[in-house]
């Protein structure tokens, strides 16, 4: 993976350097790891210092689609040159990034967007990579699913990336189906053309209830965040309203189970202290109920205490 500009050439060495508000800024040459540097999922701005001066100072650069890597590279004047590696080309292309660090070079991986080995084709050369003993540095910026969760107005405090959804109808409702009981968040990649059918699919699921936001174009100039109940959105969308551009599904957790009644829970307890010790009923219950299994204990005891009295 060899290539050099006129002026390499001439000075015997790639400029190393990448541009901004037209002042040059040197980028230093990098320590051989891969490294995973994380793109502007559609605003050019988000781009971190490190991420330009990796770009620039990385001796193999691997990206999806040149293409979209060379507009990034143009905005801040980097001259390093990409090479596609992607799914369809990945047997032919990722042994020779892994011969580059071999031989002591730094190769940088980029997605068309976002951050690498997240739903892409890199996450088969990290593995490759980091087998091999090399080592793998993130360096971490935008994030879709990340934008998505923070705009979304959803609870962050646990939360589950799903990817994308399955295309067939039945195997998207059975995916639903498996995540349905998760306490956390859920977020989804999807299309446009089918956001439509996977929203009347979540609602059939996962009930009209629950809340869920469609993040659209996230940090581009038509960005949207629409928000609702699933049978809000289904309306919406069973309207034939266009839809265009990247999205992520962002579905809140479910509403948490309904506190059994004392008397409830005090009928389990005598239940399962028929036929097990005191201390195996409580875990028993605390199972079946999602009560704290010290408190059935006491319980327990209490029970026991009114019985012998």
């Amino acid at each position: 993976m060899e290539h050099q500009t006129d002026g390499e050439r001439q000075t015997g060495e790639r400029q190393r350097s990448y541009r901004l508000h037209n002042v040059a800024v040197p980028a230093r040459p990098l320590e051989p790891a891969l490294y995973l540097v994380a793109t502007p999922i559609g605003n050019l701005a988000d781009i971190t210092l490190r991420a330009l001066e990796t770009l620039a100072g990385a001796d193999v650069l691997a990206c999806e689609d040149t293409r979209v890597t060379r507009v990034l590279l143009d905005r801040y004047g980097i001259v390093n040159r990409p090479y596609a590696y992607h799914e369809y080309n990945a047997n032919e292309v990722g042994p020779k990034l892994l011969a580059a660090l071999d031989e002591g070079k730094s190769v940088a991986l980029v997605s068309d967007a976002g951050t690498p080995l997240v739903s892409d084709p890199g996450y088969r050369l990290g593995q490759l990579a980091i087998e091999a003993g090399h080592r793998v540095v993130p360096i971490p910026g935008a994030s879709a699913p990340l934008a998505a969760l923070v705009g979304s107005g959803l609870p962050n405090d646990a939360f589950l990336f799903a990817g994308f959804l399955p295309s067939k109808d039945k195997a998207r409702r059975d995916r639903f189906a498996e995540l349905a009981a998760i306490p956390a968040t859920l977020m989804f990649f999807e299309s446009p053309h089918r956001i439509a059918a996977t929203i009347t699919a979540a609602h059939d699921v996962l009930g009209p209830a629950r809340r869920a936001t469609v993040c659209r174009e996230l940090t581009k100039t038509f960005e949207e965040f629409r928000r609702g109940t699933l049978a809000e959105l289904k309306a919406f969308y069973d309207e034939g309203a266009t839809v265009k551009g990247e999205i992520v599904l962002v579905i809140g957790p479910p509403d948490a189970p309904a506190a059994p009644e004392a008397d409830d829970v005090d009928a389990i307890l005598k239940k399962l202290v028929k036929d097990m010790s005191t201390g195996k009923a409580a875990t028993e219950a605390a199972k079946q109920t999602g009560l704290n299994r010290k408190d059935l204990y006491d319980r327990l005891l209490e029970l026991k205490d009114q019985d012998d009295a």
